[in-house]
């Protein structure tokens, strides 16, 4: 795709855990030039910036209280009107309800089109991937690990690679119950735009990469078109 482009391109990456969001929005932001802004990312931001939304956020925090909707969606309104964001985003963890949906879209009214890819994975396929996966304990890095093999220390620096504890098939059972139900209806909120795209995540992440791109080039291009197609009629 072409840097060259007539609008920026903003992208909400949805998926349940372990799907592969996170990773493919930090590819597709940096191979883009654009700012992957992640849910942790805006609340930590705007608690060091100490400015009054961080305050409250930090007061929230502090007590181990989940920050509410009106309160996010001010930190997400603030970040995306910055400069680095002019050129487009991509949104990581937000939104996470209908709620938040609502406010994003008011929120991007007049700041290009609005993209939506959903990466699909079945949730026996995500119990099975997370139970393999291992973080390094020094660098953060995560592997997976094949049923028998034995590693015990990251490629990367040679740290410990460990099981987090939110990766056993328990705990993951539990958190693909919590996102089907407060997360999931986004799906349906957002399944019926031109804008929204659905993509098989159990292919390699090379793969996955690539057909996030597919998706939103195709998006830009069947809106594209609408436009065109809206000016000839009004003409």
């Amino acid at each position: 795709m072409s840097n060259e482009r007539r609008t920026p391109i903003n992208l909400v990456v949805l998926g349940a855990p372990g799907a592969g969001k996170g990773t493919q929005a930090v590819d597709f932001a940096r191979r883009h030039r654009i700012p992957k802004i992640s849910t942790g990312d805006i609340l930590r931001d705007a608690v060091q910036r100490r400015s009054e939304l961080g305050q409250r956020t930090k007061e929230v925090m502090d007590t181990g209280g989940l920050v509410a909707d009106e309160l996010m969606v001010a930190i997400v309104r603030e970040r995306l009107t910055r400069q680095d964001s002019a050129d487009g985003w991509v949104l990581d963890g937000f939104p996470r309800t209908v709620a938040q949906a609502t406010a994003l879209d008011e929120i991007t009214v007049g700041q290009g089109v609005l993209i939506v890819v959903d990466i699909s994975v079945p949730d026996d396929a995500l119990i099975t991937r997370l139970a393999r996966r291992r973080v390094c304990g020094q660098c953060g890095d995560a592997t997976s690990v094949a049923a028998g093999e034995a590693v015990t220390r990251c490629a990367r620096c040679g740290g410990e690679l460990v099981l987090r504890s939110d990766d056993t098939a328990a705990v993951v059972r539990e958190r693909l119950r919590v996102y089907a139900e407060a997360t999931k209806p986004l799906i349906y909120y957002y399944a019926s735009r031109l804008t929204f795209r659905a993509i098989d995540g159990q292919q390699s992440q090379p793969a996955v990469a690539a057909a996030l791109t597919a998706a939103v080039d195709d998006v830009l291009a069947a809106v594209s078109v609408r436009i065109s197609v809206s000016e000839g009629a009004a003409g």
